[in-house]
């Protein structure tokens, strides 16, 4: 979809369709004013006849306003006015969304960007505008046999802003939108696809893919014999159980200042999870394709800055593999060494993710990173700490984890800030080994991300657990495309 900026009142533009807010109680915002008076007070005989309440979310299209530029308009309601926040805008743009994909509009504007929350800029309110579209126009990949449904007719939005000198900052946030949407999506077809398609093989073969498209981008992929070469115990103990090869896909992306240190982004790839000898219980196993949702965000991400030509240096590495049961996994009670020279005493076999992330995150050294982030689907404990609104964000660098959280906030892809303390990678001393691959049942995202953090000795350092925001379970089952633009706003801050 094509993003634009306008500064034309609602009225005055033609267009396909006109989206206008309403406040609860059947107050018009400014735009809806300004298209009743084009119409005729069409609008405010609707209101008035008590047809639309202007309830946060509700939405009410009029087909015909008699002419004029705007074939059609829509009412989003936008709630009380006093409780208006970018939270009521989200809802309204989202509300918009689903109804322009099911109209027969080509083209819209989107005029409820204009009406901006308290604090909210023309830049992140167009952001945040056009992104809520973009999600709700997002489409899972369709392996059904028969005819497809049709696709949306909307091929352009216009998103307004109400002051001509705020034009640039828009159009700014509208392409940064475009770039994020675009890395979203990715990160959903990923993520999306069955365990049959995507492998560890298939995620390497979309890699060398983006380098072909973005000639900023290189890659790398490391086979199951170079891990070896490298000391990589701990993640090749992960992937002997499974037929699939492994690989560990390297992503760089050159576009700000040669020589400058990159920013590492690390992504859990585990393509299927079936806890291995440590096996699952069946119900929900088939939801372990996203087991891979971390690895799949560090591809929507570079796919993202790399469209946007970001001014930053980053490399992405994908430890990609299957952990799976087979006289050959990994058992209970085996003990292997890391990359690092570390011994792990491996008591679940379920506890994979961290043995991947472990040897990448000790890869990611020989860059010389400014910075490194490690993203994973990996504690269920994480996901009944937090659910599904928050990710889990752990780092003992202060400042680093206030420049995540303020990311997310940035772009309502919250990371809610977790404990890491010594106290806690106590719990993970081993008799046989340097430490277990987990502790207790007690603070079980916590430990986890302080096993981590004894590979990440040095570096600056954060993990984000994104076991309940990656992907939905149930009816509305599908991958979010989170942390994809929390991390894609925090790599253009460090730009």
């Amino acid at each position: 979809m094509e993003f634009h900026a306008t500064t034309a009142p609602a009225g005055a533009q033609r267009t396909g369709c006109a989206v206008v807010g309403v406040y609860e109680g059947g107050e018009l915002s400014a735009a809806a004013q300004a298209l009743d008076a084009a119409a005729g007070g069409l609008i405010s005989r609707v209101i008035r006849r008590g047809d639309f309440s202007g309830k946060a979310g509700e939405s009410l299209p009029i087909a015909d306003l008699g002419g004029g530029k705007v074939e059609r308009a829509l009412l989003v309601g936008l709630g009380p006015r006093k409780e208006y926040s970018r939270k009521s805008l989200r809802r309204a743009a989202t509300a918009a969304a689903e109804w322009l994909k099911k109209s027969g509009a080509r083209d819209a504007v989107l005029y409820v960007a204009g009406e901006q929350p308290a604090g909210v800029d023309a830049y992140h309110a167009s952001r945040l505008s056009a992104l809520a579209v973009a999600s709700a126009f997002y489409r899972i990949p369709d392996l059904k046999s028969g005819k497809k449904p049709p696709a949306p007719k909307l091929a352009k939005l216009g998103v307004a802003i109400n002051e001509r000198g705020e034009a640039a900052l828009a159009r700014r946030g509208l392409a940064e939108a475009g770039g994020i949407a675009r890395g979203m999506a990715l990160s959903r077809d990923l993520a999306n696809l069955p365990a049959n398609v995507c492998t560890p093989t298939y995620l390497a073969t979309r890699a060398r893919g983006l380098a072909r498209t973005h000639r900023t981008l290189r890659v790398r992929i490391l086979e199951a014999r170079d891990m070896k070469r490298l000391g990589m115990g701990s993640l090749l103990s992960v992937t002997q159980g499974s037929d699939q090869p492994p690989k560990l896909i390297v992503l760089e992306y050159r576009g700000g200042k040669a020589g400058r240190a990159p920013v590492a982004l690390v992504g859990k790839g585990v393509t299927f999870d079936t806890g291995g000898i440590s096996l699952k219980q069946p119900p929900g196993m088939d939801e372990m394709k996203f087991d891979m949702s971390g690895a799949a965000s560090v591809f929507g991400a570079i796919e993202a800055i790399a469209s946007m030509k970001a001014p930053v240096n980053v490399v992405g590495i994908v430890p990609a593999c299957e952990n799976m049961p087979s006289g050959r996994a990994t058992k209970p009670g085996d003990v292997f060494t890391s990359m690092s020279g570390k011994t792990i005493e491996v008591l679940n076999t379920d506890a994979e993710g961290r043995l991947i992330l472990c040897d990448a995150i000790t890869y990611a050294r020989r860059y010389k990173p400014r910075a490194v982030v490690d993203i994973a689907t990996l504690t269920g404990a994480c996901v009944i700490a937090l659910g599904a609104h928050y990710s889990g964000l752990f780092s003992p660098d202060a400042g680093l984890r206030r420049e995540l959280e303020h990311a997310g906030e940035r772009t309502d892809d919250p990371a809610w800030p977790m404990p890491v303390a010594e106290e806690y990678a106590d719990l993970l001393k081993s008799n046989f080994a340097d430490l277990a691959n987990v502790a207790g049942r007690e603070a079980g995202a916590i430990t986890a991300a302080c096993f981590l953090w004894r590979f990440a000795d040095g570096l600056r350092w954060a993990h984000l657990d994104v076991a309940g925001t990656a992907y939905l379970t149930g009816a509305r089952k599908g991958s979010t495309g989170r942390p994809v633009p929390l991390l894609v706003d925090w790599l253009l801050a460090q730009a």
